[in-house]
This record gives structure tokens, sequence and C-alpha cells, in this order.
């Protein structure tokens, strides 16, 4: 297989230590393109695992390729490849919008006139433009955000990974945030690995998601597929005694929750369906009186497999 059709990311069994502290312990996943969530709990190793990718962080067992390449023996070339926005700040005191960002291509290899027309560009492209002149450390936080994400496209990676973009945007930045990356993955087809904590974020840009809890990978997979993975759930009301309904549903694996107004929140395990409630309401002599399939979501996702770790 070519590296140009080689999976985005490629994970087996890495575990990274820091001392006699596990950080990763045995992540294993495979994402073959598109824009990929990283999501878990803050201190779940979400950004030890981009600094990993990056080659920043050596591991200290199992293996791991991004775009093809190993993340132990290839660590330069991954990096010619990539763009990364971290969380923390990482402007440079005293340089202006476009002088940062030209830097920042030269410091992935490109000639100083190429990247300083590029780093004007870039700066038009996240809506800096006008600002491109201005000092850094005059921006506000939402500049600031924008211009990490330019210092990370300036040199056209073929992946990008974000570390939090959307911190400390007001709503407005936030969305214009979020447009911004899902035209990356669009349009512009660079691929996105977007680490976040905000989970209608990553569900709004991404297709696919890596949840990550206590180091270890609890849930991995198109996001449509991991909402499927956990069952559906309704909202039901009944007129009787619920009690056998409700044993007969614990026996099948499927969980009732009671919710306002006597409306119980029913989640069924995979493979069961509405049939199965209204068989077990008829065998226990209840009426459903009310039943509304409920849209599940990334964070039904989450709360599922973060609770079952």
């Amino acid at each position: 297989m070519s590296q140009s059709r080689a999976p985005v990311i490629e994970l087996e069994n890495l575990t990274v230590r820091f001392g006699s502290q596990t950080i990763l312990d045995g992540v294993a996943t495979r994402f073959d393109q598109g824009a990929i969530g990283l999501l878990g709990p803050n201190g779940a190793g979400k950004t030890t695992l981009l600094k990993t990718l990056l080659g920043f962080v050596a591991p200290a067992a199992g293996s791991g390729r991004v775009l093809g390449f190993d993340i132990a023996r290839d660590s330069l070339a991954i990096r010619q490849r990539i763009g990364y926005m971290p969380e923390n700040e990482c402007h440079i005191p005293g340089m202006n919008a476009v002088t940062f960002v030209a830097y920042a291509g030269q410091l992935a290899g490109m000639k100083p006139k190429d990247a300083m027309q590029r780093a004007h560009e870039i700066l038009y492209y996240v809506g800096l433009g006008e600002a491109r002149y201005r000092n850094l450390e005059t921006y506000s936080t939402g500049m600031k955000q924008r211009i990490k994400l330019a210092q990370a496209l300036v040199h056209d990676p073929e992946l990008v990974f974000l570390d939090e973009p959307t911190n400390g945007l007001d709503p407005k930045g936030r969305l214009e945030m979020l447009g911004l990356i899902r035209d990356i993955s669009g349009s512009k087809g660079i691929h996105v690995v977007l680490s976040s904590h905000l989970l209608p974020d990553v569900e709004w840009v991404c297709t696919a998601a890596l949840v990550i809890h206590r180091g270890r990978s609890v849930a991995s997979g198109r996001i449509e597929e991991l909402k499927r993975g956990i069952g559906a759930v309704y909202e039901c009301r009944l007129k009787g005694d619920s009690r056998g309904f409700r044993d007969e549903l614990a026996m099948l694996g499927c969980r009732c929750d009671d919710g306002e107004d006597g409306v119980l929140r029913i989640r069924l395990v995979e493979g069961l369906g509405s049939q199965s409630l209204v068989r077990a309401a008829r065998d226990h002599k209840v009426q459903i009186r009310h039943l509304v399939p409920l849209r599940q979501s990334l964070e039904d996702v989450f709360l599922e497999v973060i609770g079952g770790a």
C-alpha cells in the first residue's frame, strides 16, 4: 500500500509511560480518512497521544503510523506533513501576525518568499487579513486562536492536529472556528484530528471518533456506528403496574431511568427495537400511552462508554 493511500492514523497497542505512571495503555485504532474527533475527560491522555504521534514523546511499547509513516522511525517525515495547533499560546512576543506565520512556514521547510506570500493568503482565509500587521500581544483570545490555526495551515499540510481549537471563544467565534475546520476537512481536503472536551463541536465537525478514558481506548469508529452500537433510546409513558415490565427489560440487558411526569427513558441493547417494548407491555398487562424514539448524540455514546469503563 502506498503511503498516499495509507490510513491517516493506525495504532497497535500503543503504550506511553512517564516514569512509573502509564499515560496511554495499549491504545489500538485505525482511521482511514476525514475528520477524526479525539475525546476524553481531562487527564485522559489526549494531548499525550497527539505529542506521541508527532514524535515528541517516545512510546514504551506498541507501534503507530501516521499517513503511513512510523512514529518511532519517521517522526521528521510526519512533522513535515502535519500542521499542529496547540492548546496553549504559541506566539512569539514582538512579532506581528504575518511575520509569525511566515516564520512558521519557514520552520516547515518553505522558502522565505513563498512562506511570506502564503502567510498573507492564510491570514485572510482565517479572518485576520486586516489585522495581519498588528503585534500579536494586542490580539484578543479569539484572534490568538485563529493565528494558531493559521500557523498550522501555512505549509499546506496533509493532516492537522487541532488541540481544543474553540477554547475561550464566544458563541459567534466558536461557530466561525468550527466552520473553518469543516471547510478545511471538506473543500480543502485536509485530514483533521480534533481534540476537544466539547462533544457538540466534535459531532458537528467529525465523521469518526476515538474516546480515551484513563489512558485506554474505550470506543473507536465512525460516529454514526458508535451511536447505533449503544442501542436505541425511547421515551415511554405507561399505565399500570410497571414492575414486571421493568424486570423483563432488565433481564434483556436494557436500562430504564425515571424521568419527569412519570416518563421512562429506556435504553435498549443493540438488536432490540420498539417491538420488544410492545411485547413486554403486553406480557405484563400494562398499556403504552406514549412511545417516542429519541435521537442519539455523541454525548450519549460518551457517557455510556465512560460509565462502563
